[in-house]
């Protein structure tokens, strides 16, 4: 990666963030020829740094900065210089310029400098607000930006002279760049004089757009000039000779700045323009950028709207069909299509379809909008503005169907029991907590209990999606026994992971004592009759996912209840057979429990919506088509709006920034905290790097992918420690000194913890690396480290859990990613380390949920650690801002490391020069 530095008095001085970094092009050939005698003072890492660099004179600045700069090779203060650049070429290129006089190396010197009054102010100002941190090493960025813009101007001008006699000696000095020997201060005194003289009453270029006068097709695009604090005035042909003569030209330089300006009829008593339909139209969408650029300004019509058009859906429910359950009731729909806040008569679409402009008037108003997008969502509501009675599932999948191609449905209006279940503003009756709940429930548990006793009673399936540790588990408790004490029966089947069997059983004899729980579990589980008797009797029955699968013949004879499912991500893959498994359970009623509904791909959340509402988004194929690759690949916001509307209703989820949430949960604060390689680890990780680079050559498909996520894993061992790469059974110290860096960090990190008095939970997605370093935490520390990891039994897990959550329980938790990071309750602690990444946002949130959650007192602390300049910081950059669905480009786990080129993966793995510490 290639890094720029604007120096006052030095020029442009390269220098590349790796000795090894390659650059293609022209610049790749000036790096080339470069010997990196100079030495600059850098930014890196919030320090300054001393670095070797290489300078270049601003002459061959001018042209290093206006070259395409390779993506990806090139840094961003580094573009930033060469936007500068650019813009200092269109200033030049518009005539902005004048002559200056200087001092320098004993003699004077004329030279080009940029002059444009307010508008160039303006646009160093707000170059000076975005200059990159790193540019500000220099100084201060009104002194930087002022030397580099009176650097490169003189090159620019200079490139645009062509070479003429010169009689005057002070013109000859300006051309041929030569000293100006009767140069003097009273000559430089007399060229600024002049130059301010220029900016003195410099009036700005505006056009006014004025509609058409009646009977007439054409628009006026109206001439004036404004003055600093005065109104735009109209120009005309026989008033003052210089500000007309300015007018002309700045008209000039906005018609080459927007060529659909030129060749257009005009006013003959003044400069107006006059302009078709269509030339307005795109003058408003494209031309009144590249206007504002050339300096010039475009002002519109009072009773003038862009507008994006938008559908609507309307919905009722049918009073005769209310007993009906699930998606058989009947519902009485039709659409709307609107252009901004305006909904559309059928009169106006059938005029909008033949319309062949993107500017239409409308009830008094100039709307702007394509009429391609417009025309087509007409057409597509003509036919259904009528209400038409359908079944709810009829509704889903005109919902599902409706295909505009970038016109989204702006809004769901719904009345009557419709309206609580599609319009979330609206809320289900309210509901008291059971009597038999031996807890109070928070204001939106409350809410979150009337909704799935609504959903309930309409026999709809549903997702309830809250954060982890915002109490799923509680919200379920009370649901049964608000159905029990109203009079319903029936058992209800729950599925978890085995992680968190303990927990519902603790959670249910905490808060519910009176539900009568049955867990199938081990190899002495009820079958057959037995279970059939076991099942009549209870009103919870508690199994795993493995046992789901493997009973499943078992549990389909069942008639259950309800169906839960907790930890849902458990079935994002609908084609396991844990998932087959769970869609063919027989119940009244089905629901899913997840914080998080989808971690990398939408066909998760398919395939959980699929067991609770069968077929609501349809089959793996057409989902991909519907929604996944419009969405994920193309952001189409009518498959974004579509699928929020289809979801909604059957999902429930609240974060942990939710006001009606927040005041119920501490802080969090999460950091990356930095450590560096050891010798002996940094002489391990390039040779990890050296075979991976040797193997990828030449090689393709899977085998290409296995050598690079080998060599990922392999390089994350390493930054662990070297004992847990090499496998050998070496000691963690040598000579009582640290082998890792990272351990050092981490021994830092605890000592603190350990000093407040305060308990930490340790996370690591490597069960060898648990099982190297518990016995030295014990030891360092003087107390036992629990490590839970997926070989721990059920008893011995809820017995580990139990005795860190009691008061004088471990201060420390080891836990593997995998079998710790969902389900548990562990808010004891309010520290949470991460030692390894695994690279997926979603799965290190659920496992510092562990202890950021409801019940928590203390503000939470997450420490996620890296190497510097390994693998681990570089990935932990760019995968920093991955948080929401709108950034799914980057898939599951870590596979889409392995589609990069061989170079990018060389400039990836490669460690750096600050990895290694003293």
């Amino acid at each position: 990666m290639l890094h720029g530095l604007w120096a006052p008095g030095r020029g442009l001085v390269l220098w590349p963030a790796q000795a090894a970094a390659e650059v293609s092009g022209p610049l790749g050939g000036l790096l080339a020829e470069a010997r990196f005698r100079h030495r600059a003072g850098v930014l890196v890492a919030g320090e300054v740094r001393e670095v070797r660099a290489h300078a270049v004179t601003p002459m061959v600045a001018a042209v290093v900065l206006r070259q395409r700069l390779p993506e990806g090779e090139v840094a961003g203060d580094l573009r930033y210089l060469s936007h500068v650049a650019r813009g200092v070429q269109r200033w030049v290129r518009a005539g902005r310029v004048a002559p200056e006089l200087r001092r320098e190396d004993g003699q004077w010197w004329v030279r080009w400098r940029l002059v444009g009054g307010r508008p160039l102010r303006a646009w160093l100002a707000e170059l000076a607000a975005a200059m990159p941190p790193a540019l500000r090493v220099a100084g201060a960025p009104s002194a930087v930006l002022d030397d580099l813009v009176a650097e490169l101007t003189d090159p620019l001008v200079r490139e645009l002279l062509e070479p003429v006699a010169a009689e005057h000696s002070l013109i000859a000095a300006l051309i041929d760049d030569t000293p100006f020997d009767a140069g003097s201060f009273q000559v430089s005194e007399a060229l600024i004089r002049w130059r301010e003289s220029l900016l003195g009453e410099e009036p700005d270029l505006v056009l006014r757009l004025l509609e058409p006068e009646a009977q007439q097709e054409l628009w006026r695009l109206e001439v004036c000039l404004q003055s600093a604090g005065e109104a735009p005035s109209p120009v005309v042909l026989h008033g003052d000779p210089v500000l007309l003569r300015a007018a002309v030209e700045k008209l000039g330089a906005a018609q080459r700045a927007y060529p659909r300006l030129r060749d257009l009829p005009s006013d003959p008593r003044s400069l107006d323009l006059l302009l078709p339909t269509e030339v307005v139209a795109d003058l408003v969408a494209h031309g009144a950028h590249a206007l504002r650029e050339s300096g010039a300004r475009l002002l519109l019509p009072r009773a003038w709207n862009i507008a994006e058009p938008t559908l609507r859906l309307n919905v009722s429910g049918v009073p005769a069909a209310e007993s009906t359950v699930g998606m058989r009731r009947l519902v009485s729909f039709s659409w709307e299509l609107a252009l901004g806040n305006t909904v559309l008569t059928q009169a106006e679409m059938a005029r909008l379809v033949k319309s062949k402009s993107d500017l239409v008037q409308l009830r008094g108003e100039w709307v702007q909008a394509d009429h391609k997008m417009l025309a087509a969502a007409a057409r597509y509501v003509a036919g259904r503005v009528e209400p038409m009675t359908a079944e709810l599932d009829r509704m889903f999948v005109e919902l599902a169907d409706n295909h505009v191609d970038r016109v989204p449905i702006d809004a769901v209006h719904a009345t009557g029991w419709v309206a609580d279940l599609l319009d979330r503003s609206h809320e289900p009756e309210p509901l008291a907590a059971p009597t038999g709940l031996r807890t109070t429930l928070r204001p939106y548990q409350e809410r979150g209990l009337s909704w799935l006793a609504f959903m309930s009673r309409l026999g709809l399936g549903a997702i309830l999606a809250d954060d982890m540790g915002l109490g799923k588990t509680v919200q379920v408790l009370a649901l049964l026994l608000h159905e029990r004490e109203s009079g319903a029966c029936g058992p209800t089947l729950l599925v978890c992971p085995m992680s968190v069997v303990g927990n519902w059983q603790r959670e249910t004899a905490r808060f519910a004592p009176d539900l009568k729980v049955l867990v199938l579990h081990g190899p002495s589980r009820p079958a057959g009759a037995g279970l059939d008797a076991a099942v009549a009797e209870a009103d919870l029955v508690v199994t795993t996912y493995v046992l789901l699968a493997r009973d499943i013949e078992e549990l389909r004879r069942q008639e259950w209840a309800r169906v839960v499912l907790d930890e849902a991500q458990h079935i994002k893959n609908a084609a396991t057979r844990q998932a087959r498994a769970a869609r063919g359970l027989r119940a009244r009623h089905r629901l899913a429990l997840t914080g998080t509904p989808v971690e990398n791909r939408l066909e998760e959340l398919r395939s959980i919506l699929d067991f609770a509402v069968p077929a609501l988004l349809g089959s793996p194929q057409s989902f991909r088509a519907r929604f996944a690759v419009p969405i994920e690949r193309e952001r189409d916001p009518n498959a974004i709006s579509r699928l929020r509307h289809l979801t909604q209703p059957f999902v429930l989820r609240r974060v942990k920034t939710d006001p009606a949430v927040i005041a119920d949960l501490p802080e969090k604060l999460e950091m990356t905290v930095r450590a560096n390689l050891t010798v002996e680890q940094a002489a391990l990780y390039q040779a990890v790097v050296d075979d991976m680079l040797t193997k990828i050559k030449g090689a393709k498909g899977m085998a290409r992918k296995g050598a690079v996520l080998s060599a990922l894993t392999r390089l994350k061992q390493v930054c662990n420690h070297p004992a847990h790469f090499l496998a050998d059974g070496s000691a963690v110290l040598r000579r009582g000194a640290h082998r890792s860096g990272k351990l050092a960090l981490v021994e830092d990190v605890v000592d603190s913890v350990l000093a407040e008095g305060e308990r930490a939970l340790l996370f690591t997605q490597f069960r060898e690396f648990g099982e190297l370093i518990a016995p030295y935490l014990t030891e360092r520390f003087g107390a036992a480290v629990p490590f839970l990891h997926g070989g721990v039994s059920k008893k011995r897990r809820d017995t580990m859990v139990a005795g860190f959550q009691e008061s004088d329980g471990p201060p420390l938790m080891l836990l593997s990613l995998k079998a710790g990071g969902t389900g548990l309750n562990l808010t004891a602690a309010n520290h949470v380390v991460h030692l390894d990444r695994w690279w997926n946002p979603a799965v290190e949130n659920q496992a510092t949920d562990r202890a950021y959650r409801i019940g928590q007192r203390r503000d939470v602390q997450v420490r996620k650690l890296v190497c510097v300049d390994t693998i681990e910081e570089r990935i932990d950059e760019m995968i920093s801002g991955k948080r929401q669905l709108a950034d799914l480009a980057v898939g599951a786990g870590e596979n889409w490391i392995t589609e990069f080129s061989d170079g990018e993966l060389a400039r990836l793995f490669t460690l750096g020069t600050e990895a290694v510490g003293e």
